[in-house]
């Protein structure tokens, strides 16, 4: 294909998927990686009648030097990696720190040894708002203090972080972009991929869409006492396909080499803030589905509010998240559908 190959690890996950589809959009052909603990081969179904190409894919689990180093052997050509694969869920971060640490990390770590020995330059990180902290001012900068984490999971995207800073100073032919996202929502409008959570959903969309199959009795909304509008915590959901395109055009950067610095770090959101009670009204607005839900403790570790500032991402990247949260919803709401 066109533009050249891509490894995109934990390709068959929520935004990896999604990536991989843009990427094939964009002329590019993606190889994923992915050893699906936490999430399903069906995927690849999903991506293949979307783009209406088979998608190359391995079962690795990128703590594997060894499996890793054979893959890298096996295609030579790569141009660049998106790398998705690591575990994600804060809740679960606190009661298994090891495994999150030895995860996200390691993952990381093999694939920059990796990287130089077979002339790869170019990565695209994905990090998180988690990295602020509940931030002195919003909304937030790249720019914006890194706050200490409140979870390990939060301290495994600081410390990725951290390393790819100190890989960047040690090797000038290594280019790296770092996105932090805000909270990714929605499905691609066919319906063919979304959001698959393993067990009870950590994320508020799929809790919502379950509860309104459902699936689940209620929707628990921890806390009405923030100090918020509506006493309920704010976040910046940015639409999944939005997010993907990001993706593209950062790796579009890194091999047309338009990047200003060796490291270049960019939020990915909307701009704009809504509440968790907002986002239900909406979702019932949209859809014509009502939500039973009750009002229970606030949740250690959740951050009261955020939302990004992305002038930053829109001057420099030439993006812009351009789907309104109205056809987000409905979009999570017909891949439920479509689960059922």
């Amino acid at each position: 294909m066109g533009k050249g190959k891509i490894l995109v690890t934990g390709g068959t996950g929520y935004i990896g998927s999604h990536t991989v589809v843009e990427l094939f959009n964009a002329g590019y052909e993606p190889i994923i990686i992915d050893n699906l603990s936490n999430s399903n081969i069906s995927v690849l179904e999903g991506i293949k009648a979307i783009t209406k190409v088979p998608v190359t894919y391995e079962n690795i689990d990128c703590k594997d030097y060894n499996s890793l180093e054979r893959f890298f052997e096996k295609h030579q050509d790569m141009k660049a990696i998106a790398h998705f694969a690591a575990y994600k869920s804060v809740g679960e971060s606190v009661s298994k720190p090891i495994s999150y640490y030895r995860n996200n990390i390691v993952s990381l770590l093999n694939l920059l040894q990796l990287m130089p020995n077979f002339g790869i330059k170019n990565i695209v990180f994905s990090s998180s708002c988690t990295v602020y902290g509940q931030p002195d001012e919003l909304p937030v900068t790249e720019q914006s203090p890194i706050k200490p984490a409140t979870s390990p999971y939060g301290s495994t995207k600081q410390m990725c972080e951290t390393i790819l800073n100190d890989a960047a100073i040690a090797n000038p032919e290594m280019h790296s972009i770092i996105l932090r996202y805000f909270n990714p929502i929605g499905a691609h409008s066919s319906a063919e991929i979304g959001e698959l959570p393993n067990g009870i959903p950590n994320n508020l969309l799929p809790y919502i869409t379950q509860t309104a199959a459902g699936i689940r009795e209620k929707l628990r909304v921890f806390g009405d006492d923030y100090n918020t509008p509506d006493g309920s915590c704010i976040r910046d959901y940015i639409n999944v396909v939005d997010l993907a395109k990001a993706h593209v055009v950062a790796i579009n950067r890194l091999i047309e080499e338009k990047n200003k610095k060796n490291i270049e770090v960019f939020n990915l959101g909307t701009g704009k803030g809504s509440s968790v009670l907002e986002i239900l009204n909406g979702f019932e607005s949209a859809t014509g589905v009502k939500v039973p839900y009750e009002i229970v403790e606030r949740r250690t570790g959740d951050i009261e509010k955020v939302w990004a500032d992305t002038t930053f991402a829109n001057q420099e990247l030439g993006w812009k998240a351009e789907i309104p949260l109205e056809e987000s919803l409905l979009s999570a709401w017909n891949w439920q559908k479509k689960l059922q």
